[in-house]
């Protein structure tokens, strides 16, 4: 029998999937990475990106960046070539999987807009579910200055005051938070530029890493089980 294959979308070299993939390579996926903008290109991601083919594989998930969405002039026109990659995977029936940036590649792709938020999400934040089987409610990890407006068809399924935080379209998956996350990967951040970044926004890195360390194991369950709502109830539509 044929393993599946699922294609794993990095924007940057401090992004690992974490928890998510380890879930998923439990449930017999075999992971192929993609890293689009490497180290040497982090400080000026407009590159040319060649990106996979998304409907090669079984099911794509497209991880975080620092960048906006809408920010050509920073990344360059990479962002539409995803876009495309995306739109066509939901044409031929693949699911996605859409964290942070991800989530809001997706609102993009399918008739929603991303905009600048009216505050920054950055460390452990509560999410309200409406659908717990398939989004488990927070406290999640929250990274980002940006915001997604819905897609008219989505279904809104978790939001908290300061954005919508999961929707669901056909058999794609969107979440504003970050599942994925651990404590090495939070330190990764931080140390490419996020302690700068945090501290410029407001938010203490110190408080940060002790709550991950209280959290991240919880967590990492609940990102499982988000791996297997994904899996069983937004793949399958």
């Amino acid at each position: 029998m044929r393993r599946m294959r699922a294609l794993v979308v990095a924007h940057d070299h401090t992004s690992p999937i974490g928890p998510i993939g380890e879930q998923l390579e439990r449930r017999g996926y075999q992971l192929e990475h993609f890293l689009a903008i490497p180290p040497e290109h982090f400080d000026a991601p407009g590159i040319a990106v060649d990106f996979p083919d998304f409907t090669a594989y079984d099911a794509v998930v497209v991880l975080g960046a620092i960048w906006s969405v809408y920010d050509e002039a920073t990344i360059g026109a990479w962002i539409h070539d995803e876009i495309a990659q995306v739109r066509a995977a939901d044409a031929a029936g693949v699911p996605v999987l859409g964290i942070c940036f991800g989530g809001q590649v997706l609102a993009a792709a399918h008739g929603g807009s991303v905009e600048r938020a009216a505050h920054a999400e950055i460390g452990w934040t509560d999410v309200h579910s409406v659908d717990e089987s398939v989004v488990p409610g927070g406290p999640w990890f929250q990274w980002h200055f940006d915001r997604w407006v819905t897609p008219p068809d989505a279904e809104l399924l978790a939001s908290n005051g300061a954005a919508p935080q999961a929707f669901a379209l056909r058999r794609n998956l969107a979440v504003q938070f970050h599942p994925e996350l651990t404590g090495a990967s939070l330190l990764g951040w931080l140390d490419n530029g996020g302690y700068a970044g945090a501290r410029a926004a407001g938010f203490d890195a110190g408080m940060m890493l002790t709550e991950t360390d209280r959290l991240q194991a919880d967590a990492a369950g609940r990102a499982a089980l988000l791996v297997d709502g994904f899996l069983d109830r937004i793949a399958p539509r």
